[in-house]
C-alpha cells in the first residue's frame, strides 16, 4: 500500500480510523489495528500488531514479532527491541472476559526495551531508561535507569545516548558520546 506521506508493504494491513504521521514505515504481514495514531516517521517491523486505540509518538521504532495492545503509550524516540512482550490484563484466564480490565502502561521519551524483554502491564518506564534483553518488568522504572535480570534489578544509570554513567564522588558523571552533563539526585538523575 503506497500513501503519499507513509509506506505500508503490500502484505500489511491498516484497519479504519488509524492515523498514521508522515514519512512512518510498516513492513511484512504488520497489522495495524481500528483507531490508532502512529506518529511521523515511526518504523514498524516485520509481524508487528498494534491493537486498536494504542497511541505510539513520533519516530518510535518497533523491531521483528512485537504486538503492542490496547492500554500501551508510547511517547516519542521510543525504541521497542525483537520479540518483546507488552501485557495488558494482570491475571488472564481464557474463559473470563477482562476487557475492561486493561490496565494502562506508558513508555515514557526515549527509553529503550531490549529484545525478549517483558514488560508487566500497569508499570511506566521512564524517560531515556533502558531495559535489557529478557529482562522481566514487574514495577515502575526511573528515567534514565539501567534494569536487568528477572525480576528486573536496576544496575545503573544511563545518559540519553544510552552510555552507562560512571559518577564521580560529588556525584556528576558525562556522557563519553555527547559530553552531556548528569548528576545524581535523591532517588534518580537530572541532566544538566
Amino acid at each position: 500500500m503506497s500513501n503519499s506521506h507513509f509506506f505500508a508493504h503490500e502484505t500489511a494491513l491498516i484497519d479504519e480510523g488509524c492515523t498514521i504521521g508522515a514519512g512512518s514505515k510498516i513492513w511484512h504481514f504488520s497489522h495495524v489495528m481500528p483507531n490508532c495514531s502512529l506518529g511521523a516517521n515511526c518504523n514498524l517491523g516485520q509481524n508487528v500488531v498494534i491493537s486498536p486505540d494504542v497511541h505510539l509518538g513520533n519516530n518510535v521504532k518497533v523491531q521483528n514479532n512485537v504486538s503492542i495492545y490496547t492500554g500501551v503509550i508510547c511517547e516519542d524516540d521510543v525504541f521497542l527491541g525483537p520479540s518483546m512482550v507488552f501485557t495488558n490484563i494482570i491475571n488472564p484466564r481464557s474463559a473470563v472476559i477482562r476487557r475492561d480490565q486493561y490496565l494502562k502502561t506508558t513508555v515514557k521519551k526515549g527509553a529503550s526495551i531490549g529484545a525478549n524483554a517483558t514488560i508487566i502491564c500497569g508499570n511506566d518506564l521512564g524517560e531515556y531508561c533502558l531495559i535489557g534483553a529478557g529482562a522481566v518488568i514487574t514495577k515502575a522504572v526511573k528515567p534514565y535507569a539501567l534494569v536487568v535480570g528477572n525480576p528486573a534489578k536496576q544496575i545503573g544509570w544511563v545518559s540519553e545516548y544510552g552510555h552507562r554513567l560512571e559518577f564521580n564522588a560529588a556525584g556528576l558523571a558525562k556522557c563519553p558520546e555527547s559530553d552531556e552533563r548528569y548528576q545524581l539526585k535523591e532517588g534518580g538523575v537530572n541532566k544538566i
